[in-house]
């Protein structure tokens, strides 16, 4: 597994160590002791980096994810998300072996209110762009393929969640009593819990193809920060305020849609969904953050 530093990859070696398989996973950051340093955008390294270990299965959680990042620093998400992509792709169809993608609901223009697998996307920020076009060199260039398209994320607790969960937790922790929060942003929460749970049963069931892998339900930030708040038992003492997306324009200044909702269409269909109602692992989720609370 490539890119196994963040709070995805957290939760696929938690998963995949429970059911006995032998990981190899890698990072630029190497910020636990099970990983080791390796590079998507050094195609050399990399490959040795995989032909030694003589995988049955590449799973690429590689990616610059930070919006605003992505267009500051436009060649190196490219690298990062696209040619990165690229170099695990060309690998994993040397090796005959199945090759999982990681995309994203950003990938959508906002048009529509809702998206399932077969709606056209239509990329605006660079990191989207770049994600596409993994996701498009994926499915058109490796046989054996799984795309699976993520929502908002959350996952990986305090120390490593980077969203929206935790964005909202620091200011909590900083003694905010108040949050501005806009509700003209819509979308599907994401567990990585349960991502990395479905990821492996729709790789267990041979299905290749591409896939929506959402929590069932979908929300505004508002609604979904509000509900936080509420599980931590906070509801009384710090208000929710609702504000548009121009009151951050300084700060989020990357294109974002308005809606970026999914629907796991084709995963229903084959009865491959594993996803839970975004408020159940919120709740269990909020659990991680309670008791760090506590501990403060």
């Amino acid at each position: 597994m490539a890119g196994c530093g963040g709070m995805l990859g957290d939760a696929m070696y938690q998963r995949l160590q429970k059911v006995g398989a032998v990981v190899k996973a890698s990072d630029v950051n190497c910020i636990e002791d099970w990983l080791e340093y390796a590079d998507v955008r050094d195609f050399n390294a990399i490959r040795k980096h995989i032909l030694d270990f003589e995988p049955q299965l590449i799973i690429n959680l590689a990616a610059l994810t930070d919006l605003e990042y992505c267009e500051q620093e436009q060649e190196n998400s490219w690298l990062t998300n696209a040619f990165g992509a690229e170099n695990l792709g060309l690998i994993a169809a040397q090796l005959d072996v199945p090759y999982v993608y990681i995309s994203t609901a950003g990938i959508f223009g906002g048009e529509r209110d809702l998206y399932h697998d077969f709606h056209a996307p239509n990329p605006l920020s660079v990191y989207a762009q770049s994600k596409y076009y993994g996701e498009q060199y994926v499915r058109t260039s490796i046989k054996k393929h799984f795309v699976l398209r993520a929502g908002w994320m959350m996952g990986g607790g305090p120390a490593k969640d980077k969203k929206f969960i935790n964005k909202i937790y620091k200011q909590i922790q900083a003694g905010a009593t108040e949050l501005c929060v806009v509700d003209d942003k819509l979308g599907t929460p994401t567990y990585t819990v349960d991502f990395a749970n479905g990821l492996c049963g729709i790789v267990e069931s041979d299905q290749y193809g591409l896939y929506n892998q959402v929590c069932g339900g979908a929300a505004s930030r508002f609604e979904v920060a509000q509900e936080f708040v509420r599980l931590l038992g906070l509801a009384d003492t710090i208000k929710v305020k609702v504000v548009p997306s121009d009151y951050f324009k300084s700060q989020y200044f990357a294109p974002r849609p308005a809606s970026e909702k999914l629907v796991n269409l084709k995963l229903n269909q084959r009865g491959l969904n594993l996803m839970r109602d975004w408020k159940v692992c919120l709740q269990e989720y909020a659990e991680v953050f309670k008791a760090d609370l506590l501990r403060k």
